[in-house]
């Protein structure tokens, strides 16, 4: 059973260590370096970190940000009473295993759960065929290709269900 606990310090190692993954670098662009130790301590209202796990074993994160208020203006002007996310299996045997399809399911459930947010946006890299059909498959529709520091990403979307 899958289920989301919230992303601690103490998750940091596990995290550097994931980000050294052939496949999350491959899906990661040029400017994703993330440095969880400062990010696993910032306290705002607009961002939730969570671990993924599977009979307590970690197998992913799931972040998880209001692009309206986010504090790097990642987005740009959008907007409001949005959620974006981003989601990284960390262990290469977990790939494939549905754990990131039950992460993303839970993590629209947890964004839907605020009745003021209309939709969810993710933004893998253009290039990233597998990730795009993934998200197409959830139910994501593709907005816009568009470009965010250096990386070339596809914007997609999933609106409120009705």
């Amino acid at each position: 059973m899958l289920e989301l606990r919230p992303a601690r310090p103490s998750d940091v190692d596990l995290l550097r260590d994931w980000d050294t993954q052939p496949h999350v670098i491959s899906a990661s662009g040029d400017d994703d370096a993330i440095d969880w130790e400062v990010e696993l301590a910032r306290d705002v209202d607009w961002k939730w970190d969570f671990i993924a796990q599977v009979d307590g074993r970690p197998v992913g994160i799931i972040q998880i940000i209001d692009p309206a208020k986010e504090d790097s203006h990642y987005w740009g002007e959008i907007e409001p009473n949005l959620r974006a996310i981003d989601i990284w299996i960390g262990p290469p045997a977990d790939l494939g295993r549905g754990y990131g399809t039950k992460m993303l399911q839970t993590a629209l459930d947890f964004c839907f759960t605020n009745p003021d947010v209309t939709s969810v946006l993710i933004d893998p890299l253009a290039a990233n065929i597998r990730a795009r059909r993934f998200y197409e498959r959830i139910g994501f529709r593709f907005v816009e290709n568009r470009t965010f520091g250096s990386d070339d990403c596809a914007v997609y979307r999933f609106d409120r269900p009705r």
